[in-house]
């Protein structure tokens, strides 16, 4: 699809918010010219980004929830530190945690890049993995500055179903 066939079909759905996601979106050779014309059709432009690729490029208009990846991903050797020099107040990080490990490495990550006072800071369970109220309780006792989110498609749809 061209750029403006994406438009055209994102314009029939009669909204003023569009996210790209799925994968990263940021592999498709386009993605910074499809979120710049978003951005100027009037739309609030959300980007969920793994974090792996540079974002220093993206159009300031658009609104970049940033995964940092956690040990237990294996991924940890993917995350670009320096990603975190161009959020903006309005951006978020989200960390998803399958393990204490994984808890203890964020508080870490967020002291040493004083996250909390940059960005808004979302905490997420991988499925199965740790049990929500776990995760609540951890922040609970140690009074984190940050929003608990479930992956509701998980609850929604079948875990494993992709593509929803």
């Amino acid at each position: 699809m061209t750029i403006e066939q994406i438009l055209d079909a994102v314009d029939s759905y009669k909204t003023n918010l569009v996210e790209l996601t799925g994968g990263e979106p940021l592999v498709q050779g386009k993605s910074h010219e499809l979120i710049a014309a978003l951005a100027e059709r009037g739309y609030k432009v959300l980007l969920e980004t793994s974090g792996s690729l540079p974002i220093k490029d993206i159009d300031k208009r658009a609104v970049i929830i940033m995964d940092l990846k956690c040990p237990t991903s294996g991924m940890v050797h993917k995350n670009l530190y320096e990603n975190i020099t161009f959020l903006k107040q309005s951006d978020e990080v989200k960390f998803v945690m399958g393990s204490r490990e994984d808890y203890e490495w964020t508080k870490k990550i967020i002291n040493e890049y004083q996250l909390t006072n940059k960005v808004s800071v979302l905490f997420s369970c991988i499925f199965g993995s740790l049990e929500p109220v776990q995760l609540v309780n951890w922040m609970l006792e140690d009074n984190i500055t940050a929003r608990f989110q479930l992956q509701l498609h998980k609850f929604i749809w079948q875990p494993e179903q992709r593509g929803v």
